[in-house]
């Protein structure tokens, strides 16, 4: 019996001693009649949104540092209105992350977070969208490739680059990430 206890113990001391990565599923509703809408004819299936880069912007990320605040704090103090994010190297010592989970409306999430979730960073895409970030990232650790939309609690490791060239004041990228938009 003493075996068995001990044996059980020491299975479940891991989830107890270390972070582990949990998941949860959230409904993103809007309202029954905007999820339900058909498309409308007037927006077209796909349309050309042209501008030019004004600069180009790298940041550098140091240990500890939460990868979505310093992204939204330098945007913010750098007056972004609209940018595209090119790319991202380092590594993470935690994630966090959400992505898709069905195919119909209304739209589910899945959020995942490890805090001990050692990772490189392969890259990072997205953009910034009238000053507010909407940023993808893909992690890769031993054992695999994953990625989704950057969370809040994805901490720097070694360290982190983000490379943002940043559009002229005339480009408008309203609606790129509406889902009613359609």
């Amino acid at each position: 019996m003493k075996t068995l206890t001990f044996a059980a113990l020491l299975t479940l001391m891991p989830g107890l001693l270390f972070g582990t990565e949990t998941r949860t599923e959230v409904v993103r509703t809007t309202t029954p009649a905007e999820d339900s809408k058909p498309n409308n004819p007037q927006v077209p299936d796909v349309y050309p949104i042209e501008g030019k880069f004004d600069r180009v912007v790298v940041l550098r990320f140091k240990y500890q540092t939460d990868l979505l605040a310093g992204l939204e704090r330098e945007v913010k103090e750098l007056h972004i209105r609209n940018a595209v994010i090119l790319a991202a190297i380092g590594s993470v010592r935690s994630y966090s992350l959400h992505t898709v989970s069905n195919g119909t409306f209304p739209s589910k999430n899945v959020f995942f977070k490890d805090p001990d979730g050692c990772a490189d960073i392969i890259g990072m895409s997205g953009y910034v969208i009238e000053g507010e970030l909407h940023p993808h990232i893909t992690l890769a650790d031993p054992n695999h490739a994953f990625g989704g939309h950057l969370e809040p609690g994805t901490t720097v490791f070694t360290f982190a680059a983000v490379t943002l060239g940043i559009f002229s004041d005339d480009t408008s990228l309203k609606n790129l990430d509406d889902k009613n938009y359609r």
